[in-house]
């Protein structure tokens, strides 16, 4: 048996919200809010939160919510797909040069990353089109495209996102792609990302719709954001499988830039080497069938990572702390989940206010990586101590690499 780490929040109007939260702080906004996404009356048993928890858009991130019959797409939310990729090489430290600037450069240029235009729109194309893309981001489209064109069908204007073109992406905010070093200094290479622009335009279309099905139904909620879609309504099916393709999308898409991540390090060290030793891929913003306590559910995990018995799960710290690749231990209280981070402490704005430029470059001292004012909102004070987080869910995983990036390109 496990010993019980979850702390309960009870209440007469809402389903228990069982937190594993001990020794990591937790503020009220969240508490706020996962109350109300536990008031709703589908929600399945509990709703488990994960000790990366904070205030999140649509749903708190950092939580577990499992629902019968019905599923929130806010909580899901637009970042469809989310998660990380890691793929432990055969390279030790001392193959990598004692100068990591060429190799940050040199996955810089193999991953399209930040505000960096799409490929098609560089070269004034229309969106879409099918020129000066790359082989390998063709070639995972093609597995895409019948599920695309049928969302098309329903959702019209999709055909106007950059779908083809952001395949092999990174995208902006806390995405990133890592060289790290683990505890017998193998090197790892890391990444995280998610379906880009598709996936946004996904989201943000069916929270819509839902919000609209409630007002045609007068249908009272605790917050906007927790619009629903019951099973066998209108929208429900189309929903159901544009998310599904919407996180195939973004596995594909983290294949591809690993794919290019591998091939720019071998080039920058003018050798080949494997990369195929151990190798994670897994989604941390997404909903999916699964059972628990003996029934079939809808579980959405908003910034949560599946962990049943053996499963293997990525959870990384911020850019100058630890990450650990971690094994599931299938505690069924969190219906087999893990945190997916550190979580926030700090929001960006707030960073950006709090964090100067000199205590960001001490923070991330042993990190190639970029040291100026646009990154501060991804500085380590931001967020929680890694440390206190793994304690705080020893009972969800255990670990087997503990990880040390030395370079970081963030989106």
């Amino acid at each position: 048996m496990f010993e019980q780490n979850f702390e309960t929040i009870n209440g007469e109007s809402h389903a228990p919200v069982k937190m594993w939260t001990k020794g990591v702080p937790v503020d009220e906004g969240a508490k706020t809010q996962l109350t109300k996404a536990a008031s709703m009356p589908f929600i399945h048993k509990h709703i488990a939160v994960m000790p990366d928890v904070h205030v999140g858009i649509g749903a708190t991130i950092g939580s577990v919510i499992p629902t019968k019959n019905a599923i929130i797409p806010a909580a899901v939310g637009v970042d469809i797909g989310c998660g990380m990729m890691a793929a432990k090489t055969e390279l030790k430290a001392n193959d990598l040069p004692d100068n990591l600037f060429g190799i940050r450069t040199a996955i810089e240029r193999a991953v399209p990353h930040g505000m960096t235009p799409s490929r098609s729109r560089r070269k004034g194309r229309d969106k879409g089109s099918w020129h000066d893309i790359p082989e390998r981001s063709a070639k995972a489209w093609i597995g895409l495209v019948d599920g695309f064109d049928h969302i098309c069908d329903n959702m019209p204007a999709i055909k106007n996102t950059n779908n083809v073109n952001h395949m092999g992406t990174l995208g902006t905010g806390n995405h990133f792609v890592e060289v790290c070093l683990d505890e017998d200094d193998q090197v790892w290479i890391m990444l995280h990302s998610g379906s880009r622009g598709v996936g946004n335009a996904i989201g943000r279309r069916y929270i819509e719709l839902a919000r609209k099905d409630m007002e045609k139904w007068m249908i009272n909620l605790p917050d906007k954001d927790l619009a629903y879609f019951p099973e066998g309504t209108d929208h429900f099916n189309d929903y159901v499988f544009a998310v599904e393709w919407a996180q195939d999308y973004a596995r594909k898409n983290r294949e591809v830039m690993m794919a290019n991540v591998i091939e720019s390090i071998q080039a920058e060290l003018g050798r080949m080497f494997r990369a195929d030793i151990e190798a994670v891929n897994c989604h941390h913003n997404y909903v999916t069938r699964e059972n628990h306590f003996g029934e079939n559910v809808f579980v959405t995990r908003k910034g949560a990572v599946r962990a049943r018995k053996g499963d293997l799960g990525i959870i990384p710290g911020s850019m100058g702390a630890r990450s650990y690749i971690v094994r599931g231990l299938g505690n069924e209280e969190s219906f087999c989940s893990c945190s997916h981070g550190a979580g926030r402490v700090m929001s960006r704005t707030e960073a950006k206010k709090r964090v100067s430029l000199e205590e960001h470059i001490t923070a991330t001292a042993d990190v190639e990586c970029r040291k100026d004012k646009g990154v501060i909102d991804e500085t380590p004070s931001a967020y929680k101590n890694i440390d206190d987080v793994m304690e705080a869910q020893k009972d969800l995983v255990e670990i087997m690499y503990t990880l040390k990036q030395v370079v970081c390109v963030k989106g």
